[in-house]
């Protein structure tokens, strides 16, 4: 059973991650994924947002009126991330995990910089004939490894040229159905327990409370200010996962 600090522990994260989302209209299983790996290790982590990502983009995934467009544009991005999530999955079962959260800290650090230097990772990811199963294997494959659907997922999305609300829907599609497959294949390796399902299912109304906070908080912050002290933030703690893996 969990402790009282890790109950709490676990409320104020999903706290914190929904106020990102509320605010700025993503980040939330980043920033969960990072504050729990950095405390209670990757795959609890990994286990523990399946349930408030998922219902947190349950409702940007189906309202916008762009969801047969995107099915029928993105269905090959779409089956690859959902296929290779299961290769993931398993080599997380496999690899000493301290080496797969380096790899997330990596990540992490990475998109962090880029939004700080405004790379431009749209750029990146490449346009060409193959790019969607390409770009859907290796999101679906780090979702898997890591928990993160970010990269190269959003940049590969952001590079289509898709409306504003349009690609908003596509990030929301993209999540729920990695989510998905992430959770089937971590209950296939047994890497899903009832208590970490009853945690997760318990950290959805923090996550929605934080939602509902930054939402209102939208309108009294500057946005630009709040991302860059996001990313100063996710650098931050990239950086501390990543140089912890390397320590040992």
């Amino acid at each position: 059973m969990p402790t009282t600090l890790e109950l709490l522990l676990i409320a104020a994260t999903f706290l914190v991650a929904g106020g990102v989302k509320g605010v700025i209209g993503m980040g939330m299983p980043t920033v969960s994924l990072a504050l729990l790996t950095a405390t209670l290790g990757l795959q609890p982590a990994m286990a523990l947002l399946l349930a408030p990502t998922l219902i947190t983009n349950v409702w940007q995934a189906l309202v916008g009126g762009y969801l047969q467009r995107i099915m029928r544009r993105l269905w090959p991005f779409l089956l690859a991330s959902v296929v290779t999530v299961w290769l993931g999955v398993g080599i997380l079962a496999r690899v000493e995990v301290r080496w797969l959260s380096g790899l997330l800290g990596a990540l992490i650090a990475f998109y962090a910089l880029a939004g700080l230097c405004h790379l431009g990772l749209d750029r990146l990811v490449g346009r060409g004939r193959h790019a969607a199963p390409i770009n859907g294997a290796l999101t679906g494959l780090l979702t898997g490894m890591t928990g993160s659907s970010v990269f190269p997922g959003v940049p590969y999305l952001q590079s289509l040229g898709l409306p504003r609300e349009m690609l908003i829907q596509a990030m929301g599609v993209l999540f729920v159905v990695t989510t998905l497959a992430l959770g089937s294949a971590l209950g296939g390796q047994r890497l899903l327990s009832v208590e970490l399902g009853l945690l997760s299912l318990g950290a959805v109304l923090p996550a929605l409370v934080g939602m509902r906070l930054g939402q209102w908080l939208r309108g009294r912050l500057s946005e630009s200010t709040f991302r860059r002290a996001f990313l100063s933030g996710l650098l931050a703690m990239g950086g501390y996962l990543l140089v912890r893996a390397l320590a040992g």
